[in-house]
This record gives C-alpha cells, structure tokens and sequence, in this order.
C-alpha cells in the first residue's frame, strides 16, 4: 500500500467522523420525520435546542403526537416544560387522553400537574376509569359496648381541577375511617350496624368528605362487618379490679395504722408498768420511814400486811371454779 493510498484512507475516516459529527449536531432525520409529520420547525432551531443542552427528540417527537391529535401546541411551549423539570411526552399522551375523553385540560393545567409531581396522565385516566380502593380494617364501638369492625371499599375519581394543592387517597381513607367510626359510635346497638350496612355508607358520604382533596367519593360500599371484642364489658371488669385494688390499699392502711395503734399502746402499758413497779419499789422505803419517824404503829403495819394477804387470796379463789381447777 502506497502512501497514496494511505491519505485516501485517512481522508475518508476523517470525512465520516465530520459527518457523523455534523449529522448528531444537526438532526436532519429528525427534521426530515417533523417536516413529513406536519410540523413546521427549522435546522436552526433544532440545532439551538443543542446549544440550550435540550434533546430534540425529546421535543420533536411529542410535537408531532400534538400536532397529529390536533392540540395545537407550539415548540416552545413543550421546550420550556422540558427546561422546568418536566415530563413533555407524558402531559402530551394526557392531553390527548383528556381531549378523547371530552375532558377539560389545557396544557398549562397538565404541565402545572406534572411540575407538581403528580402522574397526570394516570389523573386522566382515572377520571375516565374510576379507581377503587380499599381501607384497612376500622374499629369502632357501639353504644351498648360491643366492638364492630368494618373494611369498606371507596370508589374515587381524579379531580382535575383540584389535583394541584389537593389532598392524596391517605386523607381519603382517614376520613372514611373516621365517619366509620362516629357512625358505629352513635349507634345504639350493634346489631343496628350489622342489620342495616348502608347507613354507615348514606352517613360518611353525606359529609362531603373529598373536601379539600384531588378525588371525587362516587359511593363508599361496605365489604364485611365482624362483631369484635366486647369493649363495654372489658372496661367494667377493668374498672371493677382497678376498684378492688384500692379497696385493699385502704384496708392494708388501716391495717397498718391499727398495728401501730397497738403497739403504741403496749408501749405505753409497758411505760406505766415500769412505773408502777417504781413505785411499788418505793413502798417498802416510805413503810419504814413511816415507822421510823412514829406516824404509823406497829399493829398499823400488821393489819396492812393481813388485807394484802386477804387480798391476794381471794384474787386466788377468783381464779378458780367451785370444783378446785382454773378457770379456763
């Protein structure tokens, strides 16, 4: 091989470089496809979405969908929600969905949505296609104490107009369980609950409760009622074991201050017999100074000693029945 030859190479790997180079900067296949589709864009624009580091086909392709579905949409109308974060093919399939479906949407509404973070081509569809969802179990207790438990189904759909800034299907599903449950609890029985299903249905859907929120309650239909614990009952025994502990905590307080009753009062026995003893300990010294100094005699003292030995012995006597044994 000459160098001839060589250079012929080179130049052509160059020349395919360049165009591979120009063709991905320029999209004529692309500009081809829009101009064959109806849609009236320029090279220079496509080449101006590069420069704004824009996927044209990420433009391009949508525009042809609008412009076949007769949205009437512009390119920069898509280029700038594009820029803003947003999901172009997607609020274009919306609106074509939307306007199929004889649904009010205008593209500043879906691209809001989208920016918002909400599917909206799934908030059409829904709006076309109801969505049922289920709540978990929910109980609640009646009046005469008996606990019902209660799983409805909620038929909702999407809300266009209220998707941005409206609550989600958890709001949803707490408001159905807390109109379950204020039904149940009005209640007077609840065998009224078990008869009669729908009126938790008729009250919950009387309270407005999509208020505020992105759907739209079309029926709430209860799926299955069971008969619980009974809640009433419970609490009385409860109450009762609780009335039963403080009844023995007051008796075991009395019990205890009785106890230190009595013990305060053999203390005090003790304190007086101690006394007592003192004092008897004390006769014999007062006997003999009484004798020592004349104010009593000596006959005065044997008379003394014959009382406390007739004393003693009919203490004796008392103690025991007329047979001779003591008494018991």
């Amino acid at each position: 091989m000459n160098n001839t030859d060589v250079q012929l190479l080179v130049i052509i790997a160059l020349a395919v470089i360049a165009v591979s180079v120009f063709m991905s900067f320029f999209p004529f296949m692309l500009w081809i496809s829009a101009l064959a589709s109806g849609v009236r864009i320029s090279i220079i624009t496509l080449v101006a979405m590069r420069l704004r580091r824009v996927t044209p086909s990420r433009i391009v392709n949508p525009m042809i969908k609008a412009t076949k579905a007769g949205l009437g949409l512009n390119i920069n109308q898509l280029e700038s929600h594009f820029l803003a974060g947003g999901n172009v093919d997607r609020v274009v399939n919306a609106l074509i969905a939307a306007q199929r479906a004889d649904i009010p949407l205008v593209f500043e509404r879906a691209a809001a949505i989208d920016l918002a973070g909400r599917d909206v081509l799934q908030a059409v569809q829904m709006s076309v296609n109801p969505k049922v969802i289920e709540t978990p179990v929910v109980s609640a207790v009646a009046k005469n104490g008996i606990e019902v438990k209660v799983k409805a189904r909620v038929t909702v759909r999407a809300n266009i107009d209220r998707l941005v800034g409206g609550a989600g299907e958890e709001t949803i599903l707490a408001r159905v369980a807390e109109g379950i449950v204020s039904t149940n609890g009005a209640s007077e029985s609840h065998k009224d609950v078990l008869e009669h299903p729908d009126l938790i249905s008729k009250t919950v859907l009387s309270k407005g409760l999509d208020a505020g929120t992105a759907f739209e309650i079309l029926s709430i239909d209860i799926a299955d009622v069971d008969v619980g614990k009974n809640i009433g009952a419970n609490l009385q025994t409860e109450q009762a074991e609780a009335d039963k502990r403080i009844a023995q905590a007051k008796a075991e307080e009395r019990r205890a201050m009785a106890v230190a009753h009595e013990q305060e009062m053999k203390a005090r026995v003790v304190e007086m017999q101690a006394k007592v003893v003192e004092a008897e300990s004390e006769v014999p010294l007062a006997m003999a100074e009484a004798l020592k100094s004349g104010k009593i005699g000596v006959m005065d003292y044997m008379n003394l000693k014959n009382i406390e030995a007739d004393t003693q012995m009919r203490g004796s006597i008392g103690k025991h029945n007329d047979d001779g044994f003591p008494k018991p």
